[in-house]
């Protein structure tokens, strides 16, 4: 059974006028209440670009580059039911909307991304969350119920950017992995959908946020840690933004170790992330190396209709480069790691990993990735371990799958673990 999605016109009336009447940042382009008792929407994505209402885990292939998997008992199936018990509430309001801020140049621009609050009452916190990788502008967050959206059942209020390059911007070239800018991006909504909230007298209860994300978000939401811990920490700043708690799972936090992985092992588990980090690397921070360098030619004269269109997403992609060989889909050049282009190629991914930085996260942390992760090498992890050793970090990592698996795993974690505060909180009342 699918939820039903239902579209009210008074209900946009109100939180529009509410949002011009005071002149907020954030811009009301439409409000829709969907309801989620029974079952997600049907415009709900997994990470490889799958409906949810298509996932089954028997659909996963039963072995991983590094060997079989040791899968849980719990199957994907049941833990998409058990997420469907937290029932403290069943309607959400979805408010998608856009925001100021700047690209890469320090160009003003205008950004989009979604809303997500209970239907009653003021939201218990925030949970800034920023998604994982899309390929298609269906997938955006304003444009679909982006999968983290059914925390708002707890009673969550939920806001997720769509980041540059889709929802309103999607005839631009997203920045992939371009860590800085997109936290940048995100704290941005953040700022702009904060003062909205208190204008429509939906402010949440606490002040102190949650930062979520699974993939790319994961990589992207220690990077928005980050920013925040570097540059908005001072509570006598009207900036201030405070920090609850962090889940971040199965990220890419050392960009230049998972290309690393594409060449030396010639295995691409997830062929459209070689494209996208590319051209994300090279755009993204205006290199002197031309895609062709790097790329095979005729994915070079595909990247227009297959990725830059928007139009797929990432299983359709994967499945039009049909390969997951690495040299069938990088040139000679790009494959010898003792090349200058790949040097300046590496230098910018090294730049963009969030375990380069000269930083130690300060919040609590929970961090998840599956040793069997075919999608983001769990070299990964393992490197934010290493790197994090001194942050309060709580690690879980365990034969779990392959990424779209764990990704439902970590939404389950996340959920449960916010039920066990909310226990522990009430104790304490």
């Amino acid at each position: 059974m699918l939820a039903s999605c239902q579209f009210h016109p008074d209900l946009s009336v109100d939180f529009t006028d509410l949002q011009n009447a005071h002149g907020t940042k954030f811009n009301v382009l439409r409000v829709q209440e969907t309801d989620l008792t029974n079952s997600l929407p049907y415009n709900c994505f997994l990470p490889d670009g799958t409906p949810i209402s298509e996932y089954s885990e028997a659909a996963e292939p039963a072995h991983s580059p590094d060997g079989p998997r040791r899968t849980s008992s719990v199957t994907g199936t049941a833990i998409m039911q058990e997420i469907l018990k937290y029932s403290n509430q069943n309607t959400a309001i979805e408010i998608v909307g856009t925001y100021p801020s700047f690209d890469g140049d320090w160009n003003d621009i205008t950004l989009s991304g979604k809303v997500i609050l209970p239907k009653n009452g003021r939201p218990k916190r925030l949970i800034l969350v920023s998604h994982y990788t899309v390929g298609s502008n269906a997938e955006a967050p304003s444009n679909c119920f982006s999968l983290e959206g059914i925390l708002v059942k707890q009673g969550y209020g939920l806001i997720i950017p769509d980041y540059l390059g889709y929802g309103v911007t999607v005839d631009q070239i997203h920045p992939y992995l371009v860590m800085m800018e997109t936290a940048f991006h995100v704290t941005d909504m953040y700022f702009a959908v904060k003062e909205w909230l208190k204008a429509v007298d939906r402010a949440p209860l606490h002040d102190d946020i949650y930062l979520m994300g699974y993939s790319q978000g994961g990589a992207t939401t220690m990077a928005v840690e980050y920013l925040i811990e570097s540059a908005y920490n001072d509570p006598a700043d009207s900036l201030y933004i405070p920090i609850h708690r962090v889940f971040a799972g199965g990220g890419p936090y050392d960009v230049k170790a998972t290309y690393e992985r594409f060449v030396n092992t010639d295995t691409a588990g997830y062929p459209v992330a070689v494209p996208l980090v590319l051209q994300g690397m090279i755009k993204g921070n205006n290199l002197n190396i031309e895609l062709s360098d790097m790329m095979q030619g005729w994915l070079c004269d595909k990247m227009d209709e297959w990725v830059n269109s928007k139009k797929y997403t990432t299983a359709q992609i994967n499945r039009l480069i049909n390969t997951r060989v690495s040299h069938e889909i990088l040139t000679e050049e790009a494959m010898n790691q003792t090349s200058e282009k790949v040097a300046e190629l590496y230098k910018a991914m090294t730049e963009n990993s969030v375990v380069s930085y000269n930083w130690q996260p300060k919040a609590s942390v929970y961090i998840m990735h599956s040793m069997d992760d075919e999608t983001v090498p769990y070299t990964n992890a393992t490197s934010a371990k290493d790197r994090w050793r001194n942050a309060n970090i709580t690690y879980n990592f365990g034969h779990y799958g392959s990424h779209v698996a764990t990704c439902v795993r970590f939404l389950f974690a996340v959920q449960s673990l916010l039920d066990q505060e909310e226990k522990e909180r009430s104790i304490y009342e």
